[in-house]
């Protein structure tokens, strides 16, 4: 053991300044109390307007859900704690015994998620700084597409060059494409390395113009068909959704002759395409990631599982060394199911235009579930214990005893294991199992990870989040407005399912997990109610300053306080927090912005879609976001124009309340300047100035309906649609 037998593989640090932020919390929560004591104080008279005594119970309520879901997120950011890694150590430990890992990489249709792109993910996790005996790696195609399967056996020849050069070099990251497309000057203080940069970028060039001229073929051809027995696996009766069981070992790591152009050995390689019948559900990502362990653990057994979209590529190809250092840490690893890494993303704009990159949950949030008992399970680059993501409950007996891991490997030939696995990949292999329920990712939610991670933290583990300074996997951002809200209104239903289910954390979390913990992942559970509160904030003190009617204190009121206070600090704390983790001013409104459209539109259809699913009228959908676009729509994403392109119930919504700000704006500027009517200004002046600020930070939308001539515009049909239901509405406000 030497000089590190018994030091920990890793420290944990607790967020510094937390004084201040409970002070101001504190503060806060002070300010929002006076403004329930207004509003009680202040309720309209029974013989005063009837309509203005709704809209003042309804203001309220809004309130009271503001202030409680404030009160949630405080609970998250109280006392974030921050994790660090000592991997010299564990090398010094463990270099010898190093369990198995298993990387499962998975695709669902290769039209929206392309093959070349699929096959960089693939190339970047078997590039890993770990001993390659010890790793295997499985790309589940759902789509069950040979196009993928041929990328993916060009990417296993390749990978016999990249790999040592990869070694060789120490180079990051470890995806050809970003490699080479970061990496454009070479120091002339390493010829050798500038020659073989320049083979090697020859060498993948051609293997990217061969898959990309099959994709675009759409087929393949006879010649190439004869390379590989596997391509006879497919026939014209195959479809996407009807067709068999598809195993195909393309590097089988046990064989001696399975080594690089350097002799040393390669990762075991595996495509799997799990059977598609349509009178079967196939369950989704949940299905396909569940018919990845059961065929995993007939082949190669890694105790350890990690999963990754098959747009994440590794950005860190320390990322396995880092997760073994807590998984394997001698005081607490056993305790531990999984690391999370953050979902971050490499074609984010200079200022985030659709508030992708999730700055504050990454860095506050996800540490604060850490403190309060771990993070959730997010879908991607998640390193798992296999035992207890196959069901297994904690148990103290649980620590495991690693020397053994690397001697349970399947001895059968990769012919026979091929055969074998189909069964397990089969339609009906999981009738009358526990599988879906109690082993392996839960069915019937659209986000099966936070309902499985849940459900693990529930058995007794606990999980870790880890964020390193090079971020361990980088993925694709939406590019539109619509797939950014599309992708939220999935994410939203999906929580919101979970909070209404059998699983929902207050209850099946009551003694299993603490409250706090509980209370903590519902902020995210209830993001799709936050709809009701925040379409009646957005619209309705609009419309009553169109009818004038006050809903807030005068402005010479002292009353005017406790709301300009909770109004000023919040925003004030949330930009500080924005630019202390490296964010911009504009980076900060867009993302405010983009908050406010999520909520009054995706939230809003995943609270419909959730209610009507209840009631019998739907069923669950998974929308895959697409990964590539049109030339036009990144140039505009680049310049950070707002995308909105293709007519969409989303889209209406948003252009209609846009409008409906922007009318009542203008009919009290023309109260105020033209009729002069400056003194009933002043019962209204604080819904003047929140509907002035929502018309500020609609003026992408303005520019799209009226003043952009691009595609990326509104359609004209949807400004016309909009201005009439806004007018509608204010007609109607007036009467």
């Amino acid at each position: 053991m030497g000089e590190y037998g018994h030091l920990p593989l890793f420290e944990t640090e607790v967020a510094k300044g937390r004084l201040l932020f409970r002070c101001y919390s504190a503060s806060v929560f002070v300010g929002i109390i006076f403004i329930w004591v207004y509003r009680v104080v202040h309720f309209p008279p029974a013989g005063s307007q009837l309509l203005r005594r709704w809209a003042w119970m309804g203001l309220f309520l809004s309130e009271l859900w503001f202030s409680f879901y404030w009160f949630l997120t405080q609970i998250v950011k109280w006392s974030p704690i921050y994790r660090h890694t000592f991997k010299h150590r564990l090398s010094q430990r463990y270099e010898k015994v190093l369990p198995g890992v298993d990387i499962f990489v998975c695709t669902a249709d290769s039209r929206i998620e392309p093959p070349i792109m699929v096959i960089n993910t693939v190339l970047s996790v078997m590039a890993y700084n770990y001993p390659s005996q010890n790793l295997s790696v499985y790309l589940s195609d759902d789509g069950g597409s040979d196009l993928t399967f041929y990328a993916l056996l060009e990417a296993s020849r390749f990978s016999k060059h990249w790999l040592p050069f990869c070694r060789k070099f120490s180079i990051e990251p470890r995806s050809p494409a970003a490699y080479f497309s970061t990496t454009h000057e070479l120091h002339e203080s390493n010829p050798l390395m500038a020659q073989e940069w320049f083979s090697m970028k020859a060498l993948y060039e051609d293997m990217r113009n061969r898959i990309e001229s099959i994709t675009r073929m759409g087929r393949i051809s006879k010649e190439i068909r004869k390379e590989h027995k596997g391509f006879l696996e497919w026939n014209s009766a195959s479809t996407r959704h009807d067709h068999h069981s598809i195993v195909q070992i393309l590097i089988d790591g046990r064989d001696p002759k399975a080594v690089d152009s350097e002799g040393q050995p390669l990762p075991t390689l595996v495509y799997l395409s799990r059977e598609k019948r349509p009178q079967y559900h196939h369950n989704f990502k949940a299905g396909s990631m569940n018919a990845l362990i059961r065929v995993s653990s007939k082949i190669s057994n890694g105790s350890i599982i990690l999963n990754v979209d098959c747009d994440m590529y590794s950005n860190n190809s320390e990322s396995v060394r880092d997760a073994l250092c807590f998984l394997m840490d001698d005081e607490k690893g056993h305790e531990f199911a999984f690391v999370q890494y953050p979902q971050c993303y490499y074609n984010l704009t200079r200022n985030d235009l659709y508030g992708s990159c999730f700055r504050v949950i990454y860095e506050v949030e996800l540490p604060g579930l850490d403190s309060n008992g771990g993070p959730c399970y997010i879908g991607s680059g998640c390193f798992h214990r296999r035992d207890a993501l196959c069901g297994m409950k904690y148990s103290k007996e649980c620590q495991r005893e690693w020397r053994r891991e690397n001697e349970r490997r399947g001895r059968e030939s990769a012919r026979v294991l091929e055969e074998s696995c189909k069964v397990l990949a089969s339609c009906s292999y999981e009738e009358n199992t526990q599988w879906g329920k109690e082993m392996g990712l839960k069915y019937d939610c659209a986000v099966e990870d936070i309902i499985t991670g849940f459900s693990i933290k529930c058995h007794g583990w606990k999980s870790i989040y880890f964020n390193p300074e090079r971020k361990g996997f980088l993925g694709v951002a939406p590019t539109t407005l619509l797939q950014s809200l599309v992708q939220h209104k999935r994410w939203s239903e999906g929580h919101l399912q979970f909070f209404l289910s059998s699983h929902c954390p207050l209850i099946y979390g009551y003694k299993n997990v603490p409250l706090k913990l509980q209370l903590s992942y519902s902020v995210y559970n209830l993001w799709a109610l936050f709809c009701l509160a925040m379409l009646y904030y957005v619209a309705v003190p609009s419309l009553c300053l169109l009818g004038g009617i006050s809903l807030f204190p005068e402005i010479w009121s002292l009353w005017v306080l406790p709301f300009s206070y909770v109004f000023i600090a919040k925003h004030a704390y949330s930009l500080g927090e924005f630019l202390w983790f490296d964010g911009t001013i504009q980076g900060w409104w867009n993302d405010q912005r983009i908050w406010m459209f999520r909520r009054t539109t995706a939230y809003f259809f995943a609270f419909l879609d959730t209610t009507l699913r209840i009631l019998g009228f739907a069923e669950t959908t998974f929308a895959v976001t697409a990964k590539v676009c049109d030339e036009d729509v990144s140039q505009r994403y680049e310049q950070e124009v707002m995308e909105f392109g293709s007519p969409s119930p989303m889209l209406t919504i948003l252009a209609t309340l846009a409008m409906v700000n922007l009318f009542s704006f203008a009919a009290c500027v023309k109260r105020v300047i033209v009729d002069i009517q400056i003194k009933a200004l002043e019962s209204l002046a604080l819904q003047f100035i929140l509907c002035g600020l929502l018309v500020f930070i609609n003026l992408p939308i303005y520019q799209g309906l009226f003043f952009r001539k691009d595609k990326g515009a509104m359609p004209t049909s949807l400004a016309y649609k909009s201005v009439f239901l806004a007018l509608l509405a204010c007609s109607i406000a007036m009467c």
